[in-house]
């Protein structure tokens, strides 16, 4: 397809459908934007394995070092911001050949700093040049389609986000016994050379010239005011980065929770990580097959009360002290229906942005990550030898979620 007729599916909002001739393009997309939304999860949970042993090498405090992951947090928010408007100006494909050069870059210098402090500063390099990849990976999706395939397509990277951000500490974890910390960003350098050059030789812009938007600061401001005015985007937008909140609390808290309070082995607490990983990518799959026989807000609004009802269910345990089996069940339950929620959700935010949707994309991803990043410190506050700290973060945020859907998105029910 060429971009002219990219632009005109565009301009008409056609849908591409996965299921039809396009498939093989689609599989090459799936591939691809999966591999950019991914920078985020591996970039974050790799290294945590490798924390106290770079702790000890570096010669540094745990609250100094610690500060990597606030600088590509900090990053991470500042170059979605910059990076989605300047797609909108210049298309995607030069902020994101960019973007992943200065991310390979940066993982080198990771790799290869002497000191914590040049360690924060290139964390900070690298999660700009990770932004570009997931800020555009979203925008992408909405330049290519809309509607329901819209949707399937967000369905589909689930292979990708959901499985990325439960792995990757136990690859990072395996990394660690074959070498040093610096290794597991020797492995991300590779990564991100790796895409660098699949993107310069296999992704097409999938923006046409004549539908870009001037770089302007004033315009761009303007636009991220319109967006947080549009209470049906923040609702959305809201509802995907809360369900985040609650996979973080899971990620920081269910190892000590399921190893030291429930007494399960290293090898036990793997096998219930991976089943509720795999619960993501089913749901996801599941959400891809039947978005067109039912609307994306009721799959949301299923979504987001199987999260809310889980994580209740999961307090409840907890308090309870009830037994293990009964634990995992809801916890299963609201961990998985993050597979009905992102995708429907990140539909619907984008939906009515065709114009912007680097703008868009953006602030999707900053909801998400910055809201996702209280949630590790708030499981912290517990003490470590009881559920209950994990469970109320996680019953809090799919409650969160619920209540911002249902409040700001309350008009788009008539509209649709």
């Amino acid at each position: 397809m060429t971009t002219a007729q990219q632009a005109q599916r565009i301009e008409q909002n056609e849908q591409i459908d996965p299921s039809g001739a396009e498939k093989p393009k689609t599989a090459r997309y799936a591939l691809i934007l999966g591999g950019l939304s991914a920078f985020g999860p591996l970039s974050i949970d790799m290294y945590l394995p490798a924390l106290p042993t770079m702790s000890k090498d570096l010669h540094s405090a745990d609250s100094t070092l610690q500060l990597t992951l606030t600088a590509f947090i900090i990053g991470l928010a500042i170059g979605q911001l910059v990076l989605g408007p300047l797609s909108d100006a210049l298309g995607r494909r030069r902020p994101l050949l960019f973007g992943l050069a200065l991310y390979a870059v940066a993982s080198v210098l990771c790799a290869l700093s002497p000191t914590t402090e040049l360690l924060i500063a290139a964390r900070g390099l690298q999660a700009v040049g990770a932004a570009a990849g997931i800020v555009i990976a979203r925008a992408t999706v909405r330049d290519l389609f809309s509607g329901t395939a819209m949707t399937k397509f967000f369905s589909m990277l689930m292979l990708v986000n959901g499985l990325a951000p439960i792995l990757a500490p136990i690859i990072g974890g395996q990394i660690l016994t074959l070498t040093s910390w610096r290794g597991v960003f020797v492995v991300l350098t590779v990564f991100g050379a790796l895409l660098l050059a699949v993107v310069a030789v296999a992704l097409p812009e999938p923006l046409p010239a004549h539908l870009r938007r001037p770089a302007r600061l004033g315009a761009t401001l303007r636009t991220y005011a319109g967006l947080l005015a549009d209470r049906k985007f923040l609702g959305y937008a809201l509802a995907s980065g809360l369900m985040f909140a609650g996979l973080f609390a899971y990620i920081s808290g269910s190892s000590f929770v399921l190893q030291d309070v429930y007494g399960l082995s290293p090898q036990q607490y793997s096998l219930v990580f991976g089943a509720n990983g795999l619960g993501i990518v089913l749901v996801g799959q599941l959400n891809g097959r039947i978005v067109g026989r039912f609307p994306e807000r009721a799959l949301l609004t299923t979504g987001l009360l199987v999260s809310a009802a889980g994580g209740l269910g999961v307090l409840l345990a907890a308090i309870g002290h009830f037994p293990l089996a009964v634990l995992l069940i809801p916890l299963l339950l609201m961990v998985s229906s993050i597979g009905l929620v992102m995708p429907n959700s990140n539909s619907l935010a984008l939906a009515e942005h065709a114009h912007n949707a680097g703008a868009a994309s953006a602030l999707l991803g900053v909801l998400q990550f910055v809201v996702g990043g209280i949630a590790t410190p708030l499981v912290g506050l517990g003490n470590g030898h009881s559920a209950v700290p994990m469970a109320t973060v996680m019953a809090g945020f799919g409650v969160a979620a619920l209540i911002a859907f249902a409040t700001l998105t309350r008009g788009a029910r008539q509209a649709a």
